[in-house]
């Protein structure tokens, strides 16, 4: 859990954000599996809208905590959209306990299509041990003509992968946030998710020890399940069955499948069809529409409405989790137990094959 330490009961902001805390533990613990030491492996994927920027005022205190408390409840979280100021990144480490958190954060990617976004892994160390592997994934390139080399296109922000460990499961993770552009068939995002799939999918046949299990999560900016981006994905990723079934979004409306979980793991992939798995409304706790809207300044920002405003307080987006079994100790010690052959037992002898010859013919004197 964060550290609740510097709410003053005396403040009334800090009541209030202890009332919305209450509400999102009781809502959280309801909805999500509890945290245990080393048979489970909660993973998350969230879009921070703007996380790091100040449009329509900086996020509150109170934001934090709640962001914070959300991310608690997770072992990993893949973060999108962390800005390249990272103070409020750090901040919400300091919530979290630095001793138990870390993050790794890609470089902000350049241009203007780059939006000034990194993106992060979160995870809570006292779980998961970061293997040492990391990096930016870029297009492949040939040599051309001129001896140079270059790539028919390019990510608008760079997906970034990264190894962890957890229990028995060793995997390698990957996070992307998909260019928008101009809606479902816009050509740049469709051809962003294939070379994405494509270019993780040759890595599985490779001897690397990070490419056996991989999973891939993250703002994909899929509009429906009949999206060309989602038919990359699915032709070489597995989802959990929940999220195939669900007719609920990630989006704040819950009308769009814009974010995904998928896997290429062979340790795990068996586990999906039961898998628990879900997309947390965190707007049924905390900045409620109906209830909450009267208790903040948010017209003094220039915010278009509450609902706009509380989006870059908490996020556009949804936080998406699913629940792992990582403990294979059980399965490990079935294959040892499988009783041996006595050790003085010798192997029955080997039949001798028996190779006719032909009879060797002499010729008759004339």
């Amino acid at each position: 859990m964060p550290f609740y330490s510097k709410l003053n009961s005396e403040n009334e902001p800090d009541r209030r954000t202890a009332e919305g805390l209450l509400r999102l533990k009781a809502q959280m613990d309801a909805a999500v599996p509890k945290k245990d030491l080393d048979r489970h492996l909660l993973v998350a994927t969230w879009n921070l809208r703007e996380f790091g920027a100040a449009k329509y005022g900086v996020r509150t205190r109170e934001s934090m905590y709640y962001i914070a408390e959300v991310m608690s409840h997770f072992d990993l979280i893949a973060v999108q959209e962390v800005r390249s100021d990272l103070n409020a990144l750090d901040q919400l480490m300091d919530l979290l306990g630095q001793s138990m958190w870390k993050y790794i954060v890609t470089d902000v990617t350049q241009g203007r299509q780059g939006n000034d976004e990194r993106l992060a892994f979160i995870y809570d160390t006292r779980k998961m041990s970061f293997g040492g592997l990391a990096g930016e994934i870029v297009p492949e390139q040939v040599k051309q003509k001129n001896g140079l080399l270059a790539a028919d296109s390019a990510y608008a922000r760079s997906p970034y992968m990264a190894g962890f460990r957890a229990g028995w499961f060793r995997f390698s993770i990957c996070t992307s946030h998909a260019y928008y552009g101009e809606g479902e068939k816009d050509p740049q995002r469709v051809k962003e998710m294939g070379d994405l799939v494509r270019q993780l999918q040759k890595r599985v046949n490779d001897t690397d020890r990070w490419a056996r299990n991989i999973i891939l999560l993250g703002d994909f900016n899929i509009f429906s399940e009949k999206d060309t981006a989602m038919a990359s994905l699915t032709k070489a990723f597995t989802r959990p069955k929940a999220f195939v079934e669900s007719t609920q979004g990630s989006n704040q409306d819950r009308t769009k499948p814009y974010d995904q979980i998928g896997f290429i793991s062979p340790d795990v992939v068996y586990q999906l069809e039961k898998a628990k798995a879900g997309v947390f409304d965190v707007f049924e706790s905390v900045y409620r529409k109906d209830e909450d809207g009267g208790l903040y300044p948010w017209n003094e920002t220039k915010a278009p409405s509450f609902k706009e405003w509380r989006s870059y307080q908490m996020s556009d987006h949804l936080p998406m989790w699913v629940e792992l079994k990582v403990d294979f100790g059980e399965e490990y010690l079935a294959r040892k137990a499988l009783t041996p052959a006595p050790a003085d037992t010798k192997p029955a002898p080997a039949k001798k094959t028996v190779v006719k010859r032909a009879k060797k013919k002499t010729k008759k004197s004339a």
